[in-house]
């Protein structure tokens, strides 16, 4: 059968870069892990705490985490930074302030800094939450991936491929519904592909969000 691998594993080094870049002895390798973890868990339950409530994107694509020996170093790529900077110039030294409490650094300076993406509609992150987001509401599921695969073309990308697994629409037997607009060459290592698997708990149970978009071929 076909072996399914994560898209951007299969191309770190060649169109794919690490998201966490740092070095550990083996022994504090998983400590630095875990560390990661709460690191990015922490910054998205700050954004939906303070987040305005008519919208149900949070437009976070994704968190790089850079250390050094006394510093650390996180850029936070977001669609729509308006949401966490407007109104409070010191949003981000209390975002700071709370994942040190966090991860309780004394001796480690903290630096956050928010890069705002051209198009946060070509990035699957974003676009999994407005489904998740829809599909919460009921929108049928059908809807939901006709209206996000028309803000993808909006974005200039060259195929996207969106799958829905779980109780759809509250039917009693679970099923997968996927559908393809454009080329997604997942075999070509040139292309660059970007992925997101993503979880949404509705009231008839928790439904997965896969999206594969084609950026662009080297």
């Amino acid at each position: 059968m076909g072996q399914k691998i994560n898209p951007l594993g299969f191309r770190l080094g060649t169109t794919q870069g690490h998201h966490s870049l740092w070095f550990a002895q083996p022994k504090n390798y998983s400590k630095g892990l875990q560390e990661d973890q709460k690191i990015r868990e922490c910054i998205k339950n700050y954004v939906q705490k303070n987040m305005r409530i008519s919208s149900s994107v949070e437009g976070i694509a994704r968190i790089e985490i850079q250390k050094r020996i006394d510093l650390i170093q996180i850029i936070i790529h977001m669609g729509f930074p308006k949401l966490l900077v407007e109104g409070k110039p010191r949003r981000i030294q209390e975002l700071q302030i709370n994942v040190q409490k966090e991860l309780n650094y004394v001796n480690r300076k903290l630096n956050i800094t928010i890069t705002r993406i051209t198009k946060p509609y070509g990035h699957p992150n974003i676009l999994a939450e407005f489904i998740a987001g829809q599909l919460r509401n009921r929108v049928s599921f059908r809807k939901a991936i006709k209206k996000a695969i028309e803000l993808t073309e909006q974005a200039d990308t060259k195929g996207i491929q969106v799958q829905i697994a779980g109780r759809i629409d509250g039917k009693e037997i679970a099923r997968v519904e996927w559908i393809r607009e454009g080329r997604v060459p997942l075999q070509t290592i040139r292309a660059q592909i970007d992925y997101c698997s993503y979880r949404v708990r509705t009231i008839y149970g928790v439904l997965g969000i896969k999206i594969w978009i084609f950026v662009d071929e080297e």
